[in-house]
């Protein structure tokens, strides 16, 4: 009777520490920490800044409506600076410390591929929601993007400039780092495929280069019909305004890194006309972007960029494999491969074998100070 009575008690006691274990994983209170790497000083603070306005936003409203489960999300972010080592000592950081599950980050595709040796090793889910470049993904499985990769942006860019501008003697400007290099000659493939001629190929060092105006003037005297750069805004700022002083009238495209308001402010009138792709395009009729829009400009007075955006859906998708898998860092590293049509502001997006995005992108123009689709 005896050894009858410590059965059920062991049993007993089994039931009510499992009933316990459940209530806690699941019990108000608990939170479940993502880090945000991106550059929030420096000269590409203004992508970082998309990306974490964008994030809180999303938070806000996942915990709003109970979190995961009963747990509350909760973001801690780290500024990389868009720098290799600073990327790097942030992945060894992140790695050992437990608590955190997942990191959204880096921006650019020389820190996100730079950290993701640390990431691979550690286990621990890299999800850019920007890095383009075609290799970055194949540095190990814990790697994810939620962009299209140069090899698909940069022939889109080629047709665009062949095909639909109906250009053939094109000019290419581009920043000298992995990104630049890749999305120059990914362009330059394509077009040249389509017959274009490339009068000119020239790089220039990011953040440094302030005047191009050698450049520009070569450029011009080889008269092309179209001026291709691969750069961010910034950068693209100031080539927009030389070229215009010095005349060079010739249409204008890049790629979706120019998709950010700062780019018209700093250009001006030098930015109109200029075409580019996109993943996002706010005055999309889609429901879910349309909220996306009104909420982003109620809580920050100006429309989301197609960083915002990209950043907002790789939060989203995140979610969505933890509510599956739970906090596990492999199980969730799992459970986001398997995502398919994942219905976000970006439209529907899921990942091939290598953990790149299947996605749309439009052709965008720079109108009376705008984004628009482009014609």
């Amino acid at each position: 009777m005896k050894r009858i009575f410590m059965s059920i008690v062991l049993v007993v006691i089994m039931l009510v520490t499992s009933a316990c274990s459940s209530r806690e994983a699941s019990a108000p209170g608990k939170e479940i920490y993502i880090a945000l790497a991106a550059p929030l000083t420096g000269d590409y603070a203004q992508y970082g800044e998309s990306f974490k306005k964008a994030i809180d936003l999303h938070v806000k409203a996942i915990n709003e409506k109970g979190g995961v489960k009963g747990a509350l999300i909760k973001i801690e972010a780290f500024d990389d600076k868009n720098d290799a080592k600073e990327a790097t000592n942030i992945a060894q950081k992140l790695v050992s410390d437990k608590k955190f599950v997942a990191v959204i980050g880096h921006f650019g595709s020389t820190p996100s591929m730079a950290a993701a040796p640390v990431y691979q090793k550690g286990g621990l889910v890299e999800f850019s929601p920007t890095s383009s470049h075609p290799e970055f993904t194949s540095q190990g499985i814990y790697m994810f993007r939620n962009v299209n990769t140069q090899a698909v942006e940069g022939p889109i860019l080629g047709e665009v400039a062949v095909n639909k501008l109906k250009k053939n003697k094109i000019a290419v400007i581009y920043i000298n780092n992995d990104w630049g290099l890749v999305t120059k000659d990914k362009f330059i493939e394509k077009a040249e495929a389509l017959g274009a001629s490339i009068v000119a190929s020239e790089p220039f060092i990011g953040g440094q280069t302030k005047d191009f105006t050698p450049t520009l003037t070569k450029i011009k005297e080889l008269e092309p019909d179209l001026l291709f750069i691969a750069a961010m805004y910034s950068d693209t700022g100031l080539i927009l305004q030389q070229a215009k002083q010095l005349k060079l009238e010739v249409p204008i495209l890049g790629p979706s890194s120019l998709n950010n308001a700062q780019l018209i402010t700093m250009a001006g009138e030098a930015a109109e006309g200029v075409y580019l792709t996109s993943n996002f395009f706010p005055e999309d009729p889609n429901s879910i972007v349309k909220g996306f829009v009104e909420e982003y400009k109620k809580a920050y007075g100006v429309e989301p960029d197609q960083f915002a955006a990209v950043a907002y859906d790789t939060l989203g998708m995140l979610v969505k494999a933890i509510e599956t898998a739970g906090t596990d860092r492999k199980a969730i590293r799992d459970a986001l491969a398997q995502i398919k049509d994942y219905e976000g502001v970006t439209g529907k997006t899921s990942f091939d074998e290598n953990r790149d995005v299947q996605k749309a992108m439009v052709t965008l123009q720079i109108r009376d100070g705008k984004f628009v689709l482009g014609d």
